[in-house]
């Protein structure tokens, strides 16, 4: 099958003032086009071509550099795009904040981890809220990695993921990226996350 860049559901500067215009559309049409067409190459020909991403990312150890790191930036994006909108309400209701009050005791105790999580990780990669067997958790990867991987420290379902490489912060935030962590808490798609909280 081949892996299409997803259009977004909003414009490129409706989730301004917080994440800009410009590094939207160069993350989005340059960054996440990129990890869309060297997917396609690294698998076409091969026995990955039928398969979907999770089951491609399940495999992710041994398919080799190119499909671990292209397969892991198509999917983390399409998350991370969903994840946003320009109508943010701040905090969580429904299913995912029981969920988020009984694994980490409240809401502003679960932020603190997860903007900890983002801010702490070395070097470019993701923040993760990831739900598990046992319940929610929060996690990071390096690079494009994430839970879904055979490969990662931390295996479950990604329900919320912040992009900490610079490329999707630099141009406004230069080098404070928990400003941008900050900034993130306002544009989070809390009913995307309960829809994918309960998949």
């Amino acid at each position: 099958m081949a892996f299409n860049l997803p259009d977004l559901k909003y414009d490129y500067n409706a989730l301004e003032p917080y994440i800009d215009a410009r590094t939207m559309e160069i993350h989005h049409g340059k960054h996440h086009g990129a990890y869309t067409s060297k997917l396609n190459a690294a698998v076409e020909g091969s026995s990955l071509e039928d398969q979907n991403i999770e089951q491609i990312l399940a495999g992710a150890g041994a398919h080799g550099a190119a499909v671990r790191n292209n397969g892991g930036g198509f999917y983390n994006h399409n998350l991370f795009w969903e994840v946003m909108t320009p109508n943010g309400e701040g905090r969580p209701g429904g299913e995912v904040l029981q969920a988020i009050n009984k694994a980490f005791g409240s809401f502003d105790e679960f932020k603190s981890q997860f903007s900890n999580a983002a801010a702490t990780r070395f070097g470019s990669g993701w923040a993760w809220l990831v739900k598990t067997d046992s319940g929610l958790v929060v996690t990071s990867t390096p690079n494009q990695d994430n839970p879904l991987m055979d490969v990662a420290e931390v295996k479950g379902l990604p329900i919320l993921g912040l992009d900490v490489w610079e490329h999707a912060y630099y141009l406004k935030y230069q080098n404070k990226r928990p400003e941008y962590i900050e900034a993130f808490w306002n544009v989070i798609n809390w009913a995307e996350v309960n829809n994918r909280f309960g998949s």
